[in-house]
């Protein structure tokens, strides 16, 4: 008998360890899947529109970037570099920022920004 005692007491205390995931934590990873889905989907129809409608796509892209910032969500790297570093402006190859690519000393992608003048390196 008292070992099925120990055993229940065992089976209670897992239980309780289990609960550690409350509703609230459930929440907040639902919250940052869904945060994630909507930064994707404001990138992606960012770059849908910016040929017919420029305004809309720097807003779509200004707010996709809060989204992320206000529910601690990554922006996906292959939209990472296309903010500036400095006045965090969505970035269009040729229309707001030009690309160079340099081989001297380490090889790296020199990103200039329009918009402000500021120069980022990327390492290539």
């Amino acid at each position: 008998m008292p070992l099925l005692i120990g055993c229940r007491i065992y089976v209670i205390k897992l239980r309780l360890l289990h609960r550690g995931v409350g509703r609230k934590a459930r929440s907040k990873a639902r919250e940052r899947e869904i945060a994630s889905q909507r930064v994707r989907r404001l990138l992606q129809l960012a770059d849908e529109i910016y040929r017919r409608d420029k305004a809309l796509a720097i807003s779509y892209g200004d707010l996709a970037r809060r989204i992320a910032m206000r529910s601690r969500v990554r922006i996906p790297k292959e939209w990472r570099w296309r903010f500036c570093r400095h006045c965090k402006k969505l970035l269009y190859p040729g229309v707001n920022m030009s690309v160079r690519a340099r081989s001297r000393r380490m090889p790296h992608l020199v990103i200039r920004c329009y918009e402000c003048g500021g120069v980022s390196r990327r390492p290539y």
